[in-house]
């Protein structure tokens, strides 16, 4: 394997996307990551993804981010260093790098719940006052989760790299692997936490990457039928591809739909992929919720979540992906518990689910580069936040190349 070199130390200096504010996204000039630990590794980026989850610290809605932070949590590329620890990893190996940051070692770890490691969150004291115990370190998101640099960037410092460093077989392109490091084991989590049964109906709201590949999963281990919600007609073409039956929230009643495709009944697995910033802008509560939130009386706008609870089958399974940052209100708690529905949620354990969906890559059963619609420079970073942002219907997956 050929050995891979970084640049020499006179031209020391990396180009990353960072941080500085609300809408305020920066191609800026920041000083080479450097091994701090005896188990880190250096990665050269060589492709790297924006993901949904970004537009909300983009959107202002995360607490926790300072100005300068490198941004970016969906990555790959080359190993060109290693600490004097680290056996596993050698200079010139292809690594997708899972968004969670696990030590391999503690008790959440063993348990294979990797998205809630023990150790890997150097804020620890922080997020033990804000959530109640800590969770795992996440790359580029909020000190909330260890303020750690981004993979938006040139190089990046992967602290328990021989932990949690998914190695990439030859003859696979960066195209077809990059997403395990997030919204694949994302969507696919969100439908194996469902436990989906052949006679299942399971509804997905949110056709973006998430949703797609929640679909697909769905479809994959097995669901009867798969209904995705969303009002972009690409997006939802896109859900149709993998076999969804579409319902756009524009032009129908979701809950009417729903009702129709169960018989009454209602679906048995509900997903949530879209998380905090619903954009059902034709319901009351959906008005209620942005008016609140912009009064700063509500962090999150929780439409899909009440809209979940009022429609899933009594005794059925809500799975969570999508990210929720703060306090929801007017949740019908009442109903989830007098229906007797089952909660499943959290930041995804990558690693849980990447030797099985790396052998499907490979097998052809999914290429995940499917979700890509653009492809450019890490430079076009700040415009493609606010094209991501502002066009979803023609920006659904965006890959920049360092």
């Amino acid at each position: 394997m050929r050995p891979v070199l970084r640049r020499p130390k006179e031209l020391a200096g990396m180009k990353a996307l960072c941080y500085h504010g609300k809408h305020d996204i920066r191609y800026d000039t920041v000083p080479d990551p450097v091994i701090e630990d005896p188990r880190d590794a250096i990665i050269k980026v060589s492709s790297c993804a924006i993901c949904g989850s970004d537009l909300h610290l983009y959107d202002g809605f995360m607490p926790g981010m300072k100005s300068g932070d490198i941004l970016g949590h969906e990555f790959m590329g080359e190993v060109v260093e290693v600490g004097s620890g680290n056996r596993r990893l050698k200079v010139g190996e292809r690594v997708v790098i899972p968004f969670t940051i696990i030590c391999g070692e503690c008790e959440q770890c063993r348990r294979g719940n990797y998205s809630v490691c023990e150790r890997s969150n150097r804020n620890k004291d922080v997020a033990d006052k804000v959530f109640g115990h800590t969770t795992a370190g996440l790359f580029g998101y909020t000190h909330l989760t260890g303020g750690y640099a981004g993979g938006q960037a040139e190089y990046v410092r992967v602290p328990y790299a021989d932990a949690s460093a998914v190695k990439v077989p030859d003859g696979l392109t960066d195209e077809q692997v990059l997403f395990l490091g997030d919204i694949f084991p994302t969507g696919w989590q969100a439908a194996a936490q469902c436990e989906i049964e052949p006679t299942d109906t399971v509804a997905v709201w949110g056709a973006g990457p998430v949703g797609q590949f929640a679909v697909r999963a769905a479809v994959m281990i097995g669901a009867r039928q798969v209904a995705c919600i969303d009002n972009v007609p690409e997006r939802l073409a896109m859900a149709e591809a993998g076999g969804a039956i579409t319902i756009d929230f524009d032009h129908e009643s979701v809950v009417e739909r729903l009702q129709e495709l169960t018989r009454g009944k209602g679906p048995e697995k509900c997903i949530d992929a879209v998380g905090l910033e619903s954009h059902a802008t034709r319901s009351i509560d959906s008005v209620y919720d942005r008016i609140k939130q912009a009064m700063m009386l509500e962090t999150d706008r929780p439409h899909v979540l009440r809209e979940m609870i009022y429609v899933c089958r009594p005794a059925g399974v809500l799975s969570i992906p999508g990210v929720y940052g703060g306090l929801l209100d007017k949740i019908p708690f009442g109903a989830a518990m007098n229906k007797g529905l089952t909660f499943r949620m959290g930041q995804t354990h990558v690693n849980r689910w990447t030797d099985d969906l790396l052998r499907r890559i490979q097998e052809g059963e999914i290429d995940p580069s499917f979700v890509i619609t653009h492809t450019m420079g890490l430079e076009a970073g700040p415009e493609m936040y606010r094209t991501f942002r502002d066009k979803h219907d023609s920006c659904i997956k965006v890959v920049l190349k360092p």
